[in-house]
This record gives C-alpha cells, sequence and structure tokens, in this order.
C-alpha cells in the first residue's frame, strides 16, 4: 500500500479555502527568507502606473491611433488618449533617472545599502527597476502581484529579487517592511491605495521611524489630490500636509531623500 500524501505536499488542499492561512504565512515566510539571502535590509519603494510607458513607445501608440483613423478602424477619441499618455511618459523617463541616481549614490558610498523597490510591473514600476538595475548596474526588487493585465515581473529585476504575491494585503507589508523612503509616482487607483495607506501609518505612528515620502509628479498630484479641502473640512490637520514634499523635480527628490536617509544615519537613528 502506497504512502499516504504529506499534508504539506498535497497541492489541492495547499489551493483550497482551508490553508488560506498556510498560504499567507507562505507569502510573509518566502519573501522574508529570499530577502535577506540576498542582503536586502533597507528599500527605497518607488510606485507608480502600470500604464506610463516609455517615450518611444507611447509615440508610436500615436502613429498607430492616427493611422487606423485615416483608415476609417480608429476614433479621433483614441489618438486624443493616445496623444495625453506621450505627455505622461516624461513621469516613465524621470523615474528612470531618479532610481539609477539613487542606485549609484547608495553603491558609490558605502555603508548601509538601499536597493530599489517595485511593485515588479510594467511603467513606472518598470522603470524604477530599469534605473537601478540596467542604467545603475545595482539590484532591485520587485513586489509582483498576479492579475489578469499584468505578465509576471519586468525584465530588469533579477531573478531572486522577483516575488508574485497573490494577497495584496502581504504585498503591502513587503513594500513597507523594509522601506527607508517612499517615491509616489503618478499612478491611478493602485497607488492611490499604497500613497494613502502609508500616510495613515505615518501619520498614526504605526512606522514611527523617519520615512520621507516624495510626492513625484506636482502637475499631476495637483489636480488630483485636494488635501487643502480636507484641512479646511477639519478632517486632518494642517501639519499632517507637511508630512510629504511634492515635486515635480528629480533634484530636489533626490536631495530630499539622501539628505534625510544620512540625517538619520548620522543622528544614530534606528532605521528597522
Amino acid at each position: 500500500m502506497p504512502k499516504p500524501k504529506k499534508a504539506y505536499k498535497n497541492i489541492d488542499f495547499l489551493n483550497s479555502r482551508a490553508a488560506r492561512t498556510v498560504r499567507i504565512l507562505c507569502e510573509y515566510e518566502e519573501p522574508k527568507a529570499r530577502l535577506e539571502a540576498a542582503g536586502v535590509e533597507n528599500t527605497i519603494v518607488m510606485f507608480g502606473s502600470a500604464r506610463i510607458r516609455p517615450r518611444a513607445e507611447m509615440e508610436a501608440a500615436v502613429g498607430e491611433a492616427k493611422a487606423a483613423l485615416a483608415r476609417g478602424e480608429g476614433t479621433q477619441d483614441a489618438v486624443a488618449l493616445a496623444e495625453k499618455k506621450v505627455k505622461l511618459s516624461d513621469y516613465y523617463e524621470q523615474t528612470v533617472e531618479l532610481a539609477e541616481r539613487l542606485t549609484r549614490w547608495s553603491m558609490d558610498r558605502g555603508g548601509t545599502e538601499y536597493h530599489i523597490c517595485s511593485g515588479g510591473g510594467p511603467g513606472i514600476m518598470e522603470a524604477a527597476n530599469r534605473g537601478a538595475s540596467q542604467v545603475a548596474g545595482g539590484r532591485s526588487v520587485g513586489l509582483g502581484i498576479s492579475l489578469p493585465f499584468e505578465a509576471g515581473v519586468n525584465e530588469f529585476t533579477p531573478d531572486d529579487l522577483a516575488f508574485e504575491f497573490h494577497y495584496f494585503f502581504m504585498r503591502k507589508l513587503w513594500f513597507l517592511y523594509l522601506a527607508k523612503a517612499v517615491i509616489i509616482c503618478p499612478g491611478g487607483f493602485g497607488t492611490l491605495d499604497e500613497f494613502f495607506e502609508t500616510l495613515t501609518l505615518v501619520q498614526t505612528g504605526k512606522i514611527s521611524r523617519p520615512l520621507p515620502l516624495v510626492l513625484f509628479g506636482a502637475a499631476y498630484w495637483n489636480r488630483v489630490l485636494n488635501l487643502e479641502a480636507m484641512v479646511e473640512a477639519g478632517t486632518i490637520s494642517p501639519e499632517d500636509t507637511n508630512l510629504f514634499l511634492t515635486t515635480d523635480s528629480v533634484d530636489e527628490a533626490f536631495e530630499y531623500v539622501v539628505s534625510r536617509l544620512i540625517d538619520v544615519e548620522q543622528s544614530g537613528g534606528d532605521l528597522t
């Protein structure tokens, strides 16, 4: 008689409702073991839209939309949308530059090392990993998520630092567990979710360590967010708007993050 299958080798059980807590625990312990093995202790997290692509790719999309319109197969609205995305592509290039500069700074200085960490997908996430890995020659982390419209982790994330999560809340835990700075680039609902959860944790003291936050892309975010209305209504305090820097400048974002990380190190503050 063959031996019964051990529970931890029973794939049907592991994929069942009854094993949900086991799967959640796996999404805590397995990334923890891999990050420790890779020596990743401190990250600079970069959030942003999966839909913002490189300028060349977006310009090609405009050409395709115009060609389709000329053939009678497209619409003027499709052309207008493609042209809007070309303007957004500046944020892709700026994210590449910012990730590159932060990675080079970390690699060249000695001492505490900081790794760029993104959501592992396309768009701004790809730009962050690309700047850190392809351009600067460093190593970066990609915390992917299983979604029907995202096919795995982008090519600029090394295999040993590429993750795919099922549970959003476990992925967000790992975004912030090692984060020593967070940069929020233009994005949609997911980016807003990540920004406001981070902001809430800082505001309420659940994250008690210094955590510089940058809302990058002032021209975009000032149209999307009206936090002053919340101050006027009394639902947040005036000083809550000082919990982050809003800027359109790569230089200012870089200097803000670096200066605050150095301040913490020199003061003997706890990075954990």
